[in-house]
Protein backbone atom coordinates (compact mmCIF):
# COMPACT_ATOMS: atom_id res chain seq x y z
CA UNK A 1 0.00 0.00 0.00
CA UNK A 2 1.29 3.45 -1.20
CA UNK A 3 2.03 5.74 1.70
CA UNK A 4 -0.38 8.86 2.40
CA UNK A 5 -0.74 12.03 3.89
CA UNK A 6 -3.22 13.22 5.76
CA UNK A 7 -5.05 16.57 6.17
CA UNK A 8 -7.99 17.79 8.07
CA UNK A 9 -10.21 20.56 7.24
CA UNK A 10 -13.29 21.84 7.61
CA UNK A 11 -14.44 18.77 8.48
CA UNK A 12 -13.25 16.58 5.70
CA UNK A 13 -10.43 14.58 5.75
CA UNK A 14 -8.14 14.50 2.80
CA UNK A 15 -5.40 12.33 2.13
CA UNK A 16 -2.26 12.85 -0.37
CA UNK A 17 0.28 10.76 -1.88
CA UNK A 18 3.86 10.60 -0.35
CA UNK A 19 6.39 10.42 -3.60
CA UNK A 20 9.81 9.12 -2.32
CA UNK A 21 13.12 10.02 -4.59
CA UNK A 22 15.71 7.48 -5.25
CA UNK A 23 17.88 8.82 -2.34
CA UNK A 24 14.81 8.12 -0.02
CA UNK A 25 13.73 12.22 -0.27
CA UNK A 26 9.85 12.31 0.53
CA UNK A 27 7.52 14.66 -0.29
CA UNK A 28 3.81 14.91 -0.09
CA UNK A 29 1.83 15.29 -3.76
CA UNK A 30 -0.39 18.50 -3.23
CA UNK A 31 -1.07 19.18 -7.29
CA UNK A 32 -4.98 17.79 -6.15
CA UNK A 33 -5.41 19.98 -2.98
CA UNK A 34 -7.07 22.90 -4.87
CA UNK A 35 -9.51 20.92 -7.12
CA UNK A 36 -10.30 18.96 -3.66
CA UNK A 37 -10.69 21.90 -1.42
CA UNK A 38 -10.44 25.04 -3.13
CA UNK A 39 -7.03 25.94 -1.20
CA UNK A 40 -3.44 26.57 -1.80
CA UNK A 41 -0.25 26.05 -0.22
CA UNK A 42 1.81 29.52 1.09
CA UNK A 43 5.75 29.07 0.70
CA UNK A 44 7.09 32.47 0.49
CA UNK A 45 10.13 32.07 -1.63
CA UNK A 46 9.28 28.25 -2.01
CA UNK A 47 11.70 27.07 0.17
CA UNK A 48 9.61 24.22 1.17
CA UNK A 49 8.38 23.83 -2.37
CA UNK A 50 9.55 21.18 -4.46
CA UNK A 51 8.73 22.38 -7.97
CA UNK A 52 9.25 18.73 -10.16
CA UNK A 53 11.08 15.87 -9.66
CA UNK A 54 14.82 15.47 -11.46
CA UNK A 55 17.13 13.07 -12.32
CA UNK A 56 20.15 15.34 -12.88
CA UNK A 57 21.69 16.15 -9.35
CA UNK A 58 21.44 14.92 -5.92
CA UNK A 59 22.29 17.36 -2.96
CA UNK A 60 22.23 16.45 0.67
CA UNK A 61 22.68 19.65 2.73
CA UNK A 62 23.06 18.28 6.06
CA UNK A 63 25.16 15.67 5.05
CA UNK A 64 27.79 18.00 2.76
CA UNK A 65 26.89 15.95 -0.30
CA UNK A 66 26.65 16.45 -4.21
CA UNK A 67 26.51 14.63 -7.16
CA UNK A 68 25.78 14.50 -10.88
CA UNK A 69 23.85 12.31 -12.27
CA UNK A 70 25.03 9.66 -9.27
CA UNK A 71 28.58 10.92 -10.16
CA UNK A 72 30.32 12.44 -6.67
CA UNK A 73 31.48 15.98 -7.18
CA UNK A 74 34.74 15.13 -5.98
CA UNK A 75 35.44 12.18 -8.12
CA UNK A 76 34.50 14.26 -11.36
CA UNK A 77 36.69 17.26 -10.25
CA UNK A 78 39.73 14.64 -10.20
CA UNK A 79 39.09 13.00 -12.83
CA UNK A 80 37.42 15.11 -15.71
CA UNK A 81 37.51 17.75 -17.75
CA UNK A 82 34.53 20.24 -18.06
CA UNK A 83 33.55 18.92 -21.52
CA UNK A 84 32.91 15.09 -19.84
CA UNK A 85 31.00 16.82 -17.10
CA UNK A 86 29.04 18.96 -19.29
CA UNK A 87 28.20 15.50 -21.85
CA UNK A 88 27.36 13.96 -18.64
CA UNK A 89 24.74 16.81 -16.68
CA UNK A 90 23.11 17.08 -20.26
CA UNK A 91 22.87 13.74 -22.15
CA UNK A 92 22.92 11.53 -18.92
CA UNK A 93 26.00 9.50 -18.71
CA UNK A 94 29.71 9.90 -18.89
CA UNK A 95 31.03 9.87 -22.86
CA UNK A 96 33.11 7.22 -24.25
CA UNK A 97 36.30 8.01 -25.87
CA UNK A 98 34.45 8.24 -29.58
CA UNK A 99 31.13 10.37 -27.53
CA UNK A 100 33.35 12.80 -26.57
CA UNK A 101 35.89 13.19 -29.32
CA UNK A 102 33.00 13.91 -31.76
CA UNK A 103 31.02 16.16 -29.15
CA UNK A 104 34.44 18.36 -28.81
CA UNK A 105 34.84 18.69 -32.02
CA UNK A 106 30.85 20.23 -32.46
CA UNK A 107 31.69 22.54 -29.72
CA UNK A 108 34.84 23.82 -31.63
CA UNK A 109 32.90 24.26 -34.59
CA UNK A 110 30.65 27.07 -33.60
CA UNK A 111 32.91 28.95 -31.15
CA UNK A 112 32.81 31.84 -33.31
CA UNK A 113 30.19 34.50 -33.33
CA UNK A 114 28.37 35.63 -36.41
CA UNK A 115 30.50 38.88 -37.66
CA UNK A 116 27.50 41.34 -37.30
CA UNK A 117 27.09 40.00 -33.61
CA UNK A 118 30.13 41.66 -33.09
CA UNK A 119 28.69 45.06 -34.07
CA UNK A 120 26.66 44.61 -31.25
CA UNK A 121 29.92 45.36 -28.74
CA UNK A 122 30.29 48.72 -29.94
CA UNK A 123 26.47 49.53 -28.56
CA UNK A 124 27.06 49.08 -24.81
CA UNK A 125 29.10 51.84 -22.74
CA UNK A 126 32.77 50.91 -22.01
CA UNK A 127 31.73 51.07 -18.51
CA UNK A 128 28.67 48.33 -19.15
CA UNK A 129 28.63 45.22 -16.96
CA UNK A 130 29.33 42.23 -18.34
CA UNK A 131 26.44 40.02 -17.28
CA UNK A 132 24.19 42.92 -19.21
CA UNK A 133 26.64 42.16 -21.93
CA UNK A 134 26.26 38.36 -21.73
CA UNK A 135 22.46 38.14 -21.33
CA UNK A 136 22.00 40.65 -24.21
CA UNK A 137 24.44 38.74 -26.42
CA UNK A 138 22.60 35.06 -25.23
CA UNK A 139 19.08 36.44 -26.41
CA UNK A 140 19.66 37.51 -29.43
CA UNK A 141 21.55 34.77 -30.98
CA UNK A 142 17.77 33.69 -31.50
CA UNK A 143 17.68 36.36 -34.26
CA UNK A 144 20.42 34.91 -36.01
CA UNK A 145 20.16 31.56 -35.51
CA UNK A 146 16.32 31.14 -36.04
CA UNK A 147 16.67 27.81 -37.77
CA UNK A 148 17.27 25.98 -34.39
CA UNK A 149 14.49 27.86 -31.97
CA UNK A 150 11.89 25.01 -31.74
CA UNK A 151 11.68 23.45 -28.42
CA UNK A 152 10.18 20.67 -29.56
CA UNK A 153 12.31 19.63 -32.58
CA UNK A 154 15.31 17.48 -31.20
CA UNK A 155 17.28 18.73 -34.00
CA UNK A 156 17.15 22.06 -33.48
CA UNK A 157 17.04 21.49 -29.47
CA UNK A 158 20.77 19.64 -30.32
CA UNK A 159 22.55 22.52 -32.17
CA UNK A 160 21.36 25.04 -30.24
CA UNK A 161 23.07 23.04 -26.96
CA UNK A 162 25.94 22.99 -28.97
CA UNK A 163 25.86 26.63 -30.34
CA UNK A 164 25.36 27.77 -26.49
CA UNK A 165 27.59 25.80 -25.07
CA UNK A 166 30.42 27.30 -28.20
CA UNK A 167 29.67 30.39 -28.02
CA UNK A 168 29.18 31.54 -24.40
CA UNK A 169 32.58 31.78 -23.92
CA UNK A 170 33.23 33.90 -26.84
CA UNK A 171 30.66 36.61 -25.71
CA UNK A 172 32.32 36.60 -22.12
CA UNK A 173 35.73 37.14 -23.37
CA UNK A 174 34.51 39.29 -25.94
CA UNK A 175 32.83 41.43 -22.97
CA UNK A 176 35.70 41.63 -21.06
CA UNK A 177 37.45 42.99 -24.04
CA UNK A 178 35.28 45.82 -24.78
CA UNK A 179 35.48 47.18 -21.18
CA UNK A 180 39.37 46.94 -21.28
CA UNK A 181 39.65 48.81 -24.79
CA UNK A 182 41.40 45.47 -26.23
CA UNK A 183 41.04 44.05 -30.00
CA UNK A 184 38.68 40.80 -29.79
CA UNK A 185 40.49 37.34 -30.03
CA UNK A 186 39.15 35.18 -32.31
CA UNK A 187 38.78 31.40 -30.70
CA UNK A 188 41.41 28.75 -31.38
CA UNK A 189 39.45 25.90 -31.87
CA UNK A 190 42.91 23.68 -32.18
CA UNK A 191 42.71 24.59 -27.75
CA UNK A 192 40.98 23.01 -25.40
CA UNK A 193 37.75 24.66 -23.82
CA UNK A 194 39.38 26.44 -20.97
CA UNK A 195 42.17 27.03 -22.50
CA UNK A 196 40.64 28.58 -25.52
CA UNK A 197 38.72 30.87 -23.14
CA UNK A 198 41.90 32.45 -21.47
CA UNK A 199 43.15 32.66 -24.78
CA UNK A 200 40.36 35.10 -25.88
CA UNK A 201 40.16 36.87 -22.87
CA UNK A 202 44.12 37.66 -22.33
CA UNK A 203 45.83 37.56 -25.15
CA UNK A 204 46.58 40.39 -27.27
CA UNK A 205 47.71 40.98 -31.41
CA UNK A 206 51.19 42.56 -30.63
CA UNK A 207 52.93 39.89 -28.68
CA UNK A 208 52.52 36.54 -28.21
CA UNK A 209 50.64 34.39 -25.21
CA UNK A 210 51.22 31.30 -23.86
CA UNK A 211 48.13 29.98 -21.27
CA UNK A 212 49.37 28.67 -18.12
CA UNK A 213 48.52 25.09 -17.54
CA UNK A 214 48.05 25.59 -14.14
CA UNK A 215 44.98 28.26 -15.00
CA UNK A 216 43.74 25.75 -17.56
CA UNK A 217 43.40 23.20 -14.60
CA UNK A 218 41.87 25.35 -12.09
CA UNK A 219 39.35 27.32 -13.93
CA UNK A 220 38.45 23.79 -15.24
CA UNK A 221 37.55 22.62 -11.99
CA UNK A 222 35.60 25.73 -11.15
CA UNK A 223 33.62 25.35 -13.94
CA UNK A 224 33.06 21.55 -13.06
CA UNK A 225 32.01 22.19 -9.04
CA UNK A 226 29.75 25.47 -10.34
CA UNK A 227 28.17 23.12 -13.68
CA UNK A 228 24.45 22.45 -11.44
CA UNK A 229 23.49 23.26 -7.74
CA UNK A 230 20.06 21.39 -8.52
CA UNK A 231 16.81 23.89 -8.39
CA UNK A 232 18.52 27.27 -6.99
CA UNK A 233 17.36 30.74 -8.59
CA UNK A 234 18.71 30.97 -11.98
CA UNK A 235 18.09 27.34 -12.77
CA UNK A 236 14.38 27.44 -11.65
CA UNK A 237 13.88 30.90 -14.03
CA UNK A 238 15.44 28.61 -16.80
CA UNK A 239 12.76 26.01 -16.32
CA UNK A 240 9.78 28.54 -15.53
CA UNK A 241 10.85 30.60 -18.76
CA UNK A 242 11.07 27.49 -20.68
CA UNK A 243 7.48 26.37 -19.66
CA UNK A 244 6.32 28.38 -21.75
CA UNK A 245 7.96 27.03 -24.90
CA UNK A 246 10.48 29.99 -24.84
CA UNK A 247 13.68 29.18 -27.18
CA UNK A 248 16.38 27.65 -25.47
CA UNK A 249 18.39 30.69 -26.51
CA UNK A 250 15.41 32.87 -24.14
CA UNK A 251 15.68 30.69 -21.68
CA UNK A 252 19.47 30.93 -21.18
CA UNK A 253 19.14 34.47 -21.10
CA UNK A 254 16.42 34.87 -18.48
CA UNK A 255 19.11 32.28 -16.23
CA UNK A 256 21.89 34.69 -16.78
CA UNK A 257 19.71 37.81 -15.61
CA UNK A 258 18.91 35.56 -12.53
CA UNK A 259 22.37 34.56 -11.61
CA UNK A 260 23.70 38.30 -11.96
CA UNK A 261 21.76 39.26 -8.23
CA UNK A 262 24.25 39.54 -5.31
CA UNK A 263 22.28 36.95 -3.53
CA UNK A 264 22.76 33.98 -5.73
CA UNK A 265 25.98 34.28 -8.77
CA UNK A 266 26.86 37.60 -7.23
CA UNK A 267 28.38 36.50 -4.17
CA UNK A 268 32.28 36.01 -4.68
CA UNK A 269 32.06 39.39 -6.13
CA UNK A 270 30.75 40.43 -2.89
CA UNK A 271 33.79 38.52 -1.30
CA UNK A 272 36.37 40.49 -2.57
CA UNK A 273 34.81 43.71 -2.63
CA UNK A 274 34.24 42.93 1.40
CA UNK A 275 38.32 42.06 1.31
CA UNK A 276 39.11 45.05 -0.26
CA UNK A 277 37.07 47.00 2.29
CA UNK A 278 39.33 45.26 5.14
CA UNK A 279 42.25 46.25 3.79
CA UNK A 280 41.44 49.92 3.02
CA UNK A 281 40.10 49.92 7.01
CA UNK A 282 43.65 49.16 7.76
CA UNK A 283 43.41 45.17 7.40
CA UNK A 284 41.98 44.84 10.81
CA UNK A 285 40.59 41.68 10.21
CA UNK A 286 39.78 41.02 14.08
CA UNK A 287 37.60 44.12 14.07
CA UNK A 288 35.70 42.47 11.62
CA UNK A 289 34.96 38.94 12.80
CA UNK A 290 33.68 40.83 15.97
CA UNK A 291 31.72 43.19 13.93
CA UNK A 292 29.97 39.89 12.53
CA UNK A 293 29.47 38.31 15.86
CA UNK A 294 27.35 41.63 17.09
CA UNK A 295 23.61 40.91 16.49
CA UNK A 296 23.29 44.71 16.65
CA UNK A 297 25.60 45.36 13.89
CA UNK A 298 24.61 45.27 9.99
CA UNK A 299 28.07 43.60 9.07
CA UNK A 300 27.92 40.48 7.13
CA UNK A 301 31.26 38.12 6.51
CA UNK A 302 30.71 37.31 2.69
CA UNK A 303 31.40 34.17 1.53
CA UNK A 304 30.70 31.94 4.81
CA UNK A 305 27.69 29.86 5.55
CA UNK A 306 25.44 28.47 2.89
CA UNK A 307 21.71 28.62 2.71
CA UNK A 308 21.45 24.59 2.08
CA UNK A 309 24.48 23.05 3.10
CA UNK A 310 24.09 22.61 6.96
CA UNK A 311 27.73 20.84 6.65
CA UNK A 312 31.10 22.31 4.45
CA UNK A 313 30.12 22.67 1.63
CA UNK A 314 32.05 19.65 -0.40
CA UNK A 315 33.01 22.00 -3.21
CA UNK A 316 34.50 24.54 -0.98
CA UNK A 317 36.85 21.47 -0.08
CA UNK A 318 38.00 20.94 -3.91
CA UNK A 319 37.98 24.14 -4.64
CA UNK A 320 40.17 25.51 -1.48
CA UNK A 321 42.92 22.64 -2.61
CA UNK A 322 43.30 24.74 -6.06
CA UNK A 323 43.15 27.79 -3.98
CA UNK A 324 46.22 26.70 -1.93
CA UNK A 325 48.34 25.34 -4.74
CA UNK A 326 47.71 28.33 -7.15
CA UNK A 327 48.62 30.86 -4.32
CA UNK A 328 51.97 28.96 -3.48
CA UNK A 329 53.14 28.66 -6.58
CA UNK A 330 52.25 32.26 -7.58
CA UNK A 331 54.00 33.49 -4.44
CA UNK A 332 51.56 36.91 -5.27
CA UNK A 333 52.02 39.95 -2.55
CA UNK A 334 48.81 40.71 -2.66
CA UNK A 335 47.49 42.18 1.01
CA UNK A 336 43.68 40.10 -0.07
CA UNK A 337 45.09 36.82 -0.18
CA UNK A 338 46.84 37.17 3.32
CA UNK A 339 43.30 38.89 4.71
CA UNK A 340 41.52 36.14 3.13
CA UNK A 341 43.83 33.42 4.18
CA UNK A 342 43.70 35.43 8.02
CA UNK A 343 39.68 35.25 7.74
CA UNK A 344 39.30 31.90 6.84
CA UNK A 345 41.80 30.41 9.38
CA UNK A 346 39.13 32.73 11.99
CA UNK A 347 36.46 30.91 10.53
CA UNK A 348 37.55 27.18 10.44
CA UNK A 349 38.78 27.84 14.34
CA UNK A 350 36.99 30.03 16.11
CA UNK A 351 34.23 28.49 18.11
CA UNK A 352 31.89 30.81 17.17
CA UNK A 353 31.90 30.12 13.59
CA UNK A 354 31.97 26.15 13.92
CA UNK A 355 29.02 26.21 16.46
CA UNK A 356 26.98 27.73 13.68
CA UNK A 357 28.83 25.54 10.59
CA UNK A 358 29.52 29.10 9.49
CA UNK A 359 32.49 27.77 7.20
CA UNK A 360 34.17 29.39 3.89
CA UNK A 361 32.13 28.26 1.17
CA UNK A 362 32.37 28.01 -2.83
CA UNK A 363 32.00 31.88 -3.09
CA UNK A 364 34.78 32.46 -0.75
CA UNK A 365 37.58 30.28 -2.46
CA UNK A 366 36.17 30.97 -6.40
CA UNK A 367 36.86 35.05 -5.83
CA UNK A 368 40.03 34.33 -4.55
CA UNK A 369 41.40 31.85 -7.13
CA UNK A 370 39.86 34.41 -9.89
CA UNK A 371 41.55 37.14 -8.53
CA UNK A 372 44.96 35.18 -8.59
CA UNK A 373 44.43 34.31 -12.26
CA UNK A 374 43.72 38.36 -12.89
CA UNK A 375 40.07 37.78 -14.18
CA UNK A 376 38.60 41.13 -13.28
CA UNK A 377 36.18 41.55 -10.32
CA UNK A 378 32.92 42.29 -12.99
CA UNK A 379 33.89 39.26 -14.56
CA UNK A 380 33.44 36.96 -11.87
CA UNK A 381 29.49 36.40 -12.44
CA UNK A 382 30.20 35.96 -15.84
CA UNK A 383 32.85 32.67 -14.96
CA UNK A 384 29.69 31.51 -12.65
CA UNK A 385 27.66 31.03 -15.89
CA UNK A 386 29.68 29.38 -18.22
CA UNK A 387 29.95 26.57 -15.85
CA UNK A 388 27.00 26.57 -15.06
CA UNK A 389 25.47 26.63 -18.60
CA UNK A 390 25.38 22.75 -18.71
CA UNK A 391 23.13 22.41 -16.13
CA UNK A 392 21.20 25.14 -16.78
CA UNK A 393 20.86 23.55 -19.99
CA UNK A 394 19.98 19.96 -18.89
CA UNK A 395 17.52 20.97 -16.56
CA UNK A 396 15.55 22.54 -19.76
CA UNK A 397 15.76 19.73 -22.02
CA UNK A 398 14.65 17.55 -18.80
CA UNK A 399 11.58 19.38 -18.71
CA UNK A 400 10.66 19.45 -22.44
CA UNK A 401 11.18 15.73 -22.20
CA UNK A 402 9.20 15.06 -19.44
CA UNK A 403 5.18 13.51 -20.13
CA UNK A 404 4.20 16.00 -17.21
CA UNK A 405 5.59 19.18 -18.48
CA UNK A 406 3.09 22.27 -17.69
CA UNK A 407 3.79 25.87 -18.13
CA UNK A 408 4.35 27.45 -14.27
CA UNK A 409 2.10 29.39 -12.56
CA UNK A 410 2.40 30.15 -9.72
CA UNK A 411 -0.69 30.61 -7.22
CA UNK A 412 -1.17 33.61 -4.56
CA UNK A 413 -3.40 34.53 -1.83
CA UNK A 414 -4.56 38.21 -2.18
CA UNK A 415 -4.10 41.11 0.41
CA UNK A 416 -5.15 44.40 -1.83
CA UNK A 417 -8.56 46.18 -1.35
CA UNK A 418 -11.65 44.37 -2.00
CA UNK A 419 -14.02 46.21 -4.72
CA UNK A 420 -14.19 50.05 -4.92
CA UNK A 421 -16.22 52.41 -6.74
CA UNK A 422 -14.17 53.83 -9.66
CA UNK A 423 -14.04 58.14 -8.79
CA UNK A 424 -13.68 60.01 -12.14
CA UNK A 425 -10.10 61.56 -12.24
CA UNK A 426 -11.73 65.20 -11.66
CA UNK A 427 -13.41 64.05 -8.32
CA UNK A 428 -10.54 62.08 -6.97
Amino acid sequence: MSKVAKLQCEGHELEFPIVEGTEQEKAIDISGLRKQTGLITIDEGFVNTGSTSSAITFLNGEEGVLRYRGYAIEDLAKNCDFMEVAYLLIYGELPTESEITVFRDSIRHHTMLHEDMRLFYNGFPRDAHPMAILSSVVGALSTFYQDSLDPNDPEQVEISIHRLLAKLPTIAAYSHNKSNGIPFSYPQNNLEYCENFLQMMFSVPSESYKVDPLFVEALNMLLIVHADHEQNCSTSTVRVVGSANANLFASISAGICALWGPLHGGANEAVVSMLGKIHEDGGDVDKYVDMAKDKQNGFRLMGFGHRVYKNFDPRANIIKAYCDKLLEKLDLDDPLFEIAQRLEKVALEDEYFVKRKLYPNVDFYSGVIYRAMGIPVQMFTVMFAIGRLPGWIAHWKEMHESPTKRICRPRQVYTGPNVREFVPIAKR
